[in-house]
């Protein structure tokens, strides 16, 4: 995917106002919606970069914090009462129907014949691991050594994620009883 330098500076930008919006915000809710635009902004940018799996694990963990954060904030139950509002969620479920549809069949003209397959890079990996890295297990040498940056990262967002949920979720004080 080939994308203008514009577009980077215009969501880097994007990001930027968003934080700046989240800490100088008076209301919680407010700067909860300004880190969770941030939060989606950098999974989109994650994508753009050709890293689909920090994508996705940036985002999963973005909405489980803006939920955590979200009942913290305001400290009740966060659930939506569907019996006023049956009409939107009928509206909302034949969107996400069609949706899915949607990506279905395009997915089907674009993904090649079932047992043939389009990705190649494997290929290589798979030969260059014996010979230049002197691994044994292929699967190590991968992941340690061809790919190590993107495992310290998914490695360190799913660490700040299992941090910040036992921040929150603590009892306060934890005195002696």
């Amino acid at each position: 995917m080939v994308v203008n330098i514009g577009f980077h500076i215009f969501i880097l930008l994007m990001m930027i106002i968003g934080s700046i919006v989240a800490v100088f915000s008076r209301k919680l809710i407010s700067s909860l919606v300004s880190l969770g635009t941030v939060g989606m902004l950098l999974s989109i940018y994650f994508l753009i970069l050709g890293a689909p799996d920090i994508a996705i694990t940036q985002l999963v963990v973005e909405i489980l914090t803006l939920i955590i954060l979200l009942c913290a904030i305001t400290g009740r139950d966060v659930t939506a009462d569907m019996t006023s509002s049956k009409v939107y969620a009928f509206l909302f479920i034949f969107i996400l129907i069609i949706s899915f549809l949607s990506f279905v069949s395009y997915s089907y003209f674009i993904f090649p014949e079932f047992g043939k397959t389009n990705m190649h890079v494997g290929e290589k990996y798979l030969y260059l691991a014996p010979t230049k890295l002197k691994s044994a297990n292929s699967v190590t040498a991968i992941v340690l050594d061809f790919r190590g940056y993107d495992t310290i990262g998914e490695a360190t967002v799913i660490f700040t994620a299992i941090v910040g949920v036992m921040v929150l979720l603590r009892k306060k004080g934890k005195k002696d009883e």
